[in-house]
């Protein structure tokens, strides 16, 4: 015979009785039951737990990630301030060298880069969209470099071209003492060694003694010119003639370039002379002129003519 157990519940009522009839395989099996259904219980608490702890890392490494990049966002933010700074600053001082006038079209660059680090930590759309404004902005002032870099170059040239046409200018205009000597008979009118109108100074220097260019230009002549003498005469191309006399010896040629202050000739005391010296002469437009004033440099009336061009 079987073992078996027997439960009866008898209500208060005492009207019937139910009976409750198991044997330990029923037992067994219960307990069997229990016991999946614990473990089942424990699993799925064991696998949530699981989950949940990943979900946790997950979101530990999401935030790290995003405080990274935020860092990253921020040191680049910083660096496009610092290079919008450098840009503007650059702009500006071309502005300054070349003249131009206006502000750069974006002044306010630099106040929105230094307002990219104040954005919410989880605000990425709002710090993106600052990081594309900051960005088209360095465009912008880089392009804007890059033009007034080409039109400084070419401002630069055409002044340096307007400099090198200047002294061009100024080197032909007689500025020098072709001897360095004294003035033994001035401009005008004079009664010694005989009457007449002295067109040009009488230079004191010694026989021999090296004459310069007084300005750049082309040789003429330097041939015998009666009373004169032997004579180099200098075309400077501007209207302006020197002329050079009494020569004893002459160190150009007809056609011949020369520079300001190069040697010409030899100072001697050929033609209608009373003793070795330099004959100079300045002819302006044909018509000689007093070279007195072009004896230590340009003339102020002449230079201011020639910056007033």
């Amino acid at each position: 015979m079987k073992s078996s157990y027997l439960i009866k519940i008898i209500p208060p009522w005492g009207y019937c009785v139910w009976r409750l009839e198991f044997t330990r395989r029923h037992i067994a099996f219960a307990l069997m039951l229990s016991a999946i259904a614990v473990g089942g219980v424990g699993t799925y608490y064991g696998l949530t737990m699981h989950h949940a702890e990943a979900r946790v890392r997950e979101l530990r490494t999401l935030t790290e990630s995003q405080h990274e990049r935020l860092k990253k966002i921020d040191a680049e933010a910083s660096q496009l301030d610092g290079d919008l700074q450098a840009l503007k600053k650059q702009n500006e001082q071309i502005r300054k060298m070349i003249g131009a006038d206006g502000k750069p079209k974006d002044a306010a660059a630099a106040v929105d880069a230094r307002q990219s680090g104040i954005e919410r930590a989880d605000d990425f759309p709002a710090v993106a969209a600052r990081m594309q404004r900051l960005r088209a902005q360095s465009a912008r002032l880089r392009d804007e470099g890059d033009s007034l870099r080409t039109l400084a170059l070419h401002v630069l040239n055409m002044r340096r071209l307007e400099d090198l046409a200047r002294a061009r200018m100024l080197a032909a205009i007689p500025s020098l003492n072709p001897v360095g000597g004294g003035i033994a008979s001035g401009y005008g009118w004079r009664w010694s060694p005989w009457p007449e109108f002295h067109r040009g100074l009488d230079l004191t220097a010694d026989y021999g003694q090296t004459v310069h260019a007084a300005a750049a230009g082309t040789v003429v002549s330097t041939a015998w010119d009666g009373g004169y003498g032997i004579k180099v005469d200098i075309d400077h191309g501007n209207g302006y003639h020197t002329w050079y006399a009494h020569l004893s010896a002459v160190d150009v040629s007809p056609g011949q370039y020369v520079r300001k202050s190069e040697s010409i000739a030899r100072v001697g005391s050929t033609g209608a002379s009373t003793g070795a010296h330099l004959h100079y002469q300045v002819m302006l437009d044909g018509k000689a002129i007093d070279p007195a004033p072009y004896l230590n440099g340009v003339p102020d009336k002449v230079l201011a003519n020639v910056e007033g061009r």
